[in-house]
C-alpha cells in the first residue's frame, strides 16, 4: 500500500502523490526576468524540450518526509503542444512513469492531461508566477505554485495537496533544466 493511502481509507486509496512532484517540471517553463526569459514568455512549453529535472521533499500528514526525484524528457508536437515523458524515482517506492500533454489556450494559460490526474489540469500566469490545478483519485485537490528564478533555468515549486479542504500533503522542490 502507498505510504500515504491511510488517510484515504474511508474514501478509496490512491496509488501515490508522486504527481506532486512532476507538476514541477511542467512549470519550470515559466519566465524569469532575462532576456531568455522573455524568449521563454512568448513560447514558455519549449523549456521542457530535451531533459528537465525535479528534486523535492514531500511530506505526507504524520509520515516521515520522503525525497523524489524525477527525471523528464519533453518534445513540442506539430500542433505546439508539449509531450513530457517523466521517470519518476521516490525514496522506498518502486520507479513508474507518467505522462504529460499540455496545450497553450490563450495568454498565459494553459491546459492538459498527466496520467495521474483526474480531470483537466489548468496553468495560469499569476504576477511572476505559475498557479498549477488538478484533481486526483481520492477526492484530492492539487494546487502548485511556480516562482521561476533569474537565472532563467531553473525555478521554485511549493505544491499543496486537500482533502475536503483540509491540507494533506506538501511538497517543496527546485526544478531544472539538463
Amino acid at each position: 500500500m502507498p505510504r500515504y493511502a491511510w488517510v484515504f481509507g474511508c474514501i478509496g486509496s490512491i496509488t501515490s502523490l508522486r504527481a506532486l512532484t512532476a507538476l514541477a517540471l511542467i512549470a519550470a517553463a515559466l519566465p524569469a526576468s532575462s532576456a531568455i526569459a522573455a524568449d521563454r514568455m512568448t513560447q514558455p512549453l519549449r523549456f521542457f524540450e530535451g531533459r528537465t529535472e525535479i528534486v523535492s521533499i514531500v511530506k505526507v500528514v504524520m509520515k516521515k518526509p520522503y525525497r523524489s526525484r524525477t527525471i523528464g524528457r519533453g518534445q513540442i508536437l506539430p500542433d505546439g503542444s508539449l509531450s513530457l515523458v517523466q521517470q519518476v524515482n521516490e525514496d522506498g517506492q518502486p520507479p513508474h512513469q507518467r505522462t504529460w500533454r499540455i496545450k497553450q489556450t490563450g495568454p498565459g494559460k494553459f491546459t492538459g492531461t498527466m496520467s495521474e490526474a483526474v480531470g483537466p489540469v489548468t496553468v495560469e500566469e499569476v504576477g511572476n508566477q505559475f498557479r498549477f490545478k488538478f484533481r486526483m483519485k481520492g477526492s484530492l485537490s492539487v494546487e502548485q505554485w511556480v516562482t521561476p528564478q533569474a537565472d532563467g533555468r531553473t525555478a521554485q515549486s511549493k505544491i499543496t495537496v486537500k482533502k475536503y479542504g483540509m491540507r494533506v500533503a506538501s511538497s517543496d522542490g527546485m526544478i531544472k533544466k539538463l
